[in-house]
Parts: C-alpha cells; sequence; structure tokens
C-alpha cells in the first residue's frame, strides 16, 4: 500500500501525474499529508494492519514536515522584517549626505565632495576630472595612506574659472611607495532629495549625482554639521 508520505512526495512520477502537475500548479501541505495519513489508516485491510512500525516513522515525518514549515514561515517573516527595516533607514537619510562608489560626478556649480579609497600606502595621488573626454581639473590628494579620504572640488578649472554644470569623469591616477601605479575606488558624496522604496534591496535613493541603491551606500554624514566632516577625514 503506498504511504501517506510517497503520496505527497512521489519518487518517479509517471507520465501522466507529471502532465497533471505542470496543469495545476499547488503543493500539497501539512494538512494534506494529515488526510493521507488518516486515509490510509481507515483504509488498511483489517487481516493485514500496516506495520506499527512504519506508521511511527510516517508520524515522525510529519512532525518534521510540520517544523520544516513552521521554519519557513519564519524566516519569510523575518526577511520581510529586513527590507522594511532598510526602508525605513533609507528614508532617513533624506536630507543628508551619502557617500557611494561612482567614477562619475554630476556638478551643479556649488562645491562638491569626492574621494578616494586606498588599499595601501601611496606617495602620490592625482584626480583628473574630465567632460566630453577632456580635462577640466586636476586635484591633489593630499592625504596619502591607506583608507578612505575626502577633497572638495570649489568647481574652478584649471584656468581658475568657473567649470560649467554637468556630468564629469573621475579618473584617479596613484603610486605606492614601491613607485609602482596602484588602483584606485573613486568615491562620491551626494545629497539625498528622496527614496523610491519599490523592490526588495531596501530601496533606491535619488541623489544629486543619480540614483544610488540603499544597499551600495557606505556611508551617511549630516552636510551642516563640522563634526561629521571632521570624522569623515579621521577615518579617512
Amino acid at each position: 500500500m503506498t504511504s501517506a508520505l510517497d503520496a505527497l512526495f512521489p519518487s518517479s512520477p509517471t507520465k501522466s501525474s507529471a502532465s497533471t502537475s505542470k496543469e495545476d500548479k499547488s503543493i500539497l501541505g501539512k494538512e494534506d499529508f494529515l488526510s493521507l495519513l488518516v486515509a490510509q489508516m481507515k483504509n488498511q485491510d483489517p487481516l493485514n494492519p500496516d506495520d506499527p512500525t512504519q506508521f511511527t516513522a510516517q508520524l515522525a515525518q510529519f512532525s518534521q514536515l510540520e517544523q520544516l514549515f513552521n521554519l519557513n514561515g519564519s524566516m519569510e517573516n523575518l526577511v520581510s522584517s529586513f527590507q522594511n527595516s532598510d526602508k525605513l533607514t533609507a528614508l532617513n537619510t533624506i536630507g543628508k549626505e551619502v557617500a557611494f562608489k561612482s567614477d562619475v560626478l554630476t556638478f551643479n556649480g556649488q562645491p562638491v565632495t569626492l574621494g578616494y579609497s586606498l588599499d595601501e600606502e601611496a606617495t602620490d595621488v592625482s584626480i583628473a576630472l574630465q567632460k566630453d573626454g577632456a580635462t577640466v581639473a586636476v586635484l591633489k590628494g593630499e592625504e596619502l595612506n591607506m583608507g578612505t579620504h575626502y577633497i572638495t572640488w570649489d568647481g574652478l578649472n584649471s584656468k581658475g574659472d568657473a567649470a560649467g554644470p554637468g556630468n564629469y569623469t573621475i579618473l584617479i591616477k596613484a603610486k605606492n611607495t614601491q613607485g609602482e601605479n596602484m588602483s584606485v575606488e573613486s568615491i562620491v558624496r551626494s545629497i539625498v532629495t528622496g527614496a523610491d522604496l519599490d523592490g526588495t534591496t531596501g530601496g533606491t535613493l535619488l541623489t544629486g549625482s543619480g540614483n544610488v541603491s540603499f544597499n551600495t551606500i557606505f556611508g551617511v554624514f549630516d552636510p551642516t554639521s563640522k563634526i561629521d566632516q571632521e570624522i569623515a577625514d579621521e577615518n579617512g
């Protein structure tokens, strides 16, 4: 006689059952398992009853199945809670300045803060800002030790004139203490003007330098606070 567990999880479905599964996408749950188990007991042969050991094993399997369903439900609730928490945190960044890795800087005529991350100590860091393929300004990084450092661009080009608004490409060249070229990641800091909470990744932040996934930012600062700026410089 087919056991309740075999009916719930057939090991080798026939062609007809496979065809039926394509049409019916429903999944049997623990209530279905228990119903099958009760039906099996009711319809067993009185002259040849099922082995009590097998019945006990099926009850144990039912208990394990119930625990798995409960665990799955708990994990879904936990994931949902984390996602909602991220979205609430994303809302709290509105009006704040966030830092994220990017090689493009959006300039609107006001001084902007950008940065660079060093994996080791450097002897020279040069930051070129290019627009339409032409270098507009070159900044020198003064902080050369390992870590993340920030620098403010006043918006002036190499001639001392005001640069035009638009998107600028950030190109960074650096050399380590052995005189070898280093790979350096560029960083942009921008004010958050809004948050799009659609999706499951904590939402998308709307900034002056474009849209940024909340999960990709690694720093949040108060643009009006000198303390935040000092902490950022110290943690460089």
